[in-house]
């Protein structure tokens, strides 16, 4: 049997080669402290890699993988228990996992190839986790992570450490509230930007302040923010308990992006009530963002995790879709679970 020639003739185009599919991905959170973990991760040890992220809530990023190839994936500030079983398939198809992360890993396994970075303790971040690995190199956008993740006055105890003034202390808080800001909504089209076009951007700047002063994205989002602030003026509790309180906001596009910030900072303001916030979703259920308030020590995630789609970390928890019927369910239940544990 004669062999076909594949030798192009002289001059001649040779055929195109099928281009290889891609094996790298990283996968992060579209919140503050995903993307200044990722920022500070791509910056020091750079790598092509396919970006997936979405909107606060967007977290089964593994799901989204393709499967039956070996893949090198590292994901940031994603749950290990919402992404566990597909995070298994990407091992046992030959692939590898770095996992840094905060949240709950009740489920977590050992794997030669898995590396895992998983710390639930109540006073770190994931990006927090990736500056400890990477030796404090670029140790303002920690900062901001923390800043972004509720933890001020950790974030504060960091800036203080390296010689932050005042006034940078305020421009590296302000820079992570907007960046979590972003984050909220129940679909991408709420956000001002999509996670990975912000973090395009400020993957530009090694220094946050550089970024605050020359980013067009930052401005965006202060002006954005600005906007929607002057709709909760005069925003009231729906609920109230001695340990709580519960907002449920309206259905407009600027609840769905200020639910996530708003519920910290309605926290911040409430003398140590726990806050829920709740914000109405297009299939007619509630999604819950809890904030616990200092004078509570139980846990936001374990609370949240009663309910399906329930979860978070120790001080922030949510619920993705609650549904109409049990809200009232969920406002005593919560109300009854911290008196309980007051008494």
């Amino acid at each position: 049997m004669t062999t076909p020639d594949h030798t192009s003739p002289e001059g001649a185009t040779p055929p195109p080669q099928a281009q290889a599919a891609p094996t790298a991905y990283d996968l992060f959170n579209g919140d503050a402290d995903g993307l200044c973990a990722l920022h500070q991760l791509r910056t020091l040890q750079p790598r092509d890699a396919v970006l997936l992220s979405g909107t606060k809530r967007d977290i089964a990023l593994f799901d989204l993988l393709p499967q039956g190839c070996p893949l090198e994936v590292t994901a940031l500030d994603i749950s290990w228990d919402r992404n566990a079983h597909s995070a298994v398939q990407v091992l046992e198809a030959g692939g590898s996992v770095t996992y840094f992360d905060h949240h709950a890993a009740q489920t977590l396994v050992r794997h030669p190839r898995l590396q895992s970075h998983i710390d639930t303790s109540a006073q770190v971040c994931t990006s927090m986790l990736v500056d400890r690995h990477l030796k404090g190199a670029m140790h303002q956008w920690a900062i901001v992570a923390a800043y972004g993740d509720n933890l001020e006055a950790v974030a504060d105890q960091m800036a203080r450490a390296h010689g932050c003034t005042a006034g940078t202390r305020g421009a590296l808080a302000q820079l992570g509230y907007l960046l979590n800001y972003n984050a909220y909504g129940e679909s991408t089209e709420d956000l001002h930007f999509h996670p990975t076009q912000l973090y395009r951007s400020l993957h530009r700047f090694e220094s946050p302040l550089d970024f605050i002063a020359k980013a067009y994205e930052y401005r965006r989002l202060l002006e954005g923010h600005a906007d929607d602030q002057r709709a909760v003026h005069d925003l009231q509790p729906y609920a109230s308990h001695p340990r709580a309180c519960v907002y449920v906001l309206p259905d407009k596009p600027w609840a769905r992006r200020l639910c996530g910030s708003l519920a910290n900072q309605l926290v911040a303001g409430h003398g140590g009530q726990s806050v829920a916030v709740l914000t109405p979703r297009s299939d007619g259920h509630f999604l819950v963002n809890l904030r616990m308030g200092s004078a509570s020590t139980r846990r936001a995630d374990l609370f949240c995790s009663r309910y399906p789609a329930g979860g978070g970390r120790h001080a922030a928890g949510g619920i993705d879709r609650l549904p109409p019927g049990d809200v009232e369910h969920f406002i005593q239940d919560l109300f009854q679970h911290l008196q309980e544990h007051a008494a």
